[in-house]
């Protein structure tokens, strides 16, 4: 009997994935070598979890200081990329949608909106005065709790 590493069948028959610095290199383009090896690596195809991109984003953000507008163009070009297949890629649009709609919200919060409503987990409860405007958000008083 065939070990799994020997029958192939270690990486199972799915789709690849990617974590967050190819989608970081796919998208920025800062490394020539990296982002090529990335290139090369998606071009049959690759999945891409919300995680990875909430961490994509932020790092964009966070690190390159991209802003709202260019990181709301990364997302849409990840959307409608011919080689990736994001999670949940409704919610995803439906965030963006969001995030495009009010300036000054992060979009991981857009996502987890997004997120807790496709679950019908609602209301969602937060601390963030300006999340909790959204439809579907609820303010969370800390005078709510007694000491």
């Amino acid at each position: 009997m065939k070990s799994p590493m020997e029958s192939g069948s270690m990486f199972g028959n799915g789709m690849r994935a990617v974590d967050t610095n190819i989608l970081v290199r796919l998208i920025a383009q800062d490394d020539r070598r990296q982002a090529a090896s990335a290139d090369v690596f998606i071009e049959k195809g690759a999945w891409v979890s919300i995680l990875v991109l909430a961490e994509a984003v932020w790092v964009l953000a966070t690190v390159y200081g991209r802003d709202d507008a260019a990181l709301a163009t990364a997302v849409e070009l990840l959307l409608n990329h011919r080689t990736l297949v994001l999670q949940d890629a409704d919610v995803v649009a439906a965030a963006l949608d969001v995030f495009r709609s009010r300036p000054g919200l992060g979009f991981s919060d857009c996502l987890i909106l997004e997120l807790a409503r496709k679950a019908g987990h609602l209301p969602l409860g937060t601390f963030d005065r300006r999340l909790a405007k959204m439809d579907g958000a609820q303010i969370v008083s800390p005078a709510a709790v007694p000491r």
